[in-house]
């Protein structure tokens, strides 16, 4: 499932980009341009991590390799969704994108045990 989900996590985000392109110019905020640069880097980037873990639980999942996807999504899903709002709003959600960068991390060091525990 996270190859199909991380697969449509990249999508959005070329569709994404492509519509902060022409957002940005009369977003809210005064760096919204730079904001929505960063939110779609960020999903691009970590899709493609969301897409490897999928792959990867094609020949031996592990809870790691599970919480791996989970937090990746949740990570792109706080992060960037946190940067969109700021941008189009000029209000800031909060803590969810340092939570959301927390998962980001977090996702990654779970891939890393996994890879760590299933050594060949």
């Amino acid at each position: 499932m996270f190859l199909v989900l991380g697969a449509i996590v990249m999508a959005l985000g070329i569709a994404l980009g492509a519509y902060a392109a022409h957002a940005a110019k009369g977003a809210a905020h005064p760096e919204a341009a730079r904001l929505l640069h960063t939110a779609v880097q960020y999903q691009l980037i970590h899709g493609i991590g969301i897409v490897a873990v999928g792959i990867l639980a094609r020949w031996e999942a592990s809870k790691w390799l599970v919480a791996a996807g989970v937090l990746l999504l949740a990570g792109v899903a706080s992060f960037c969704g946190s940067l969109w709002v700021l941008a189009l709003t000029a209000h800031s959600p909060g803590p969810l994108a340092p939570l959301g960068g927390l998962g980001l991390i977090a996702g990654w060091l779970a891939l890393a045990v996994h890879g760590l525990a299933h050594k060949r």
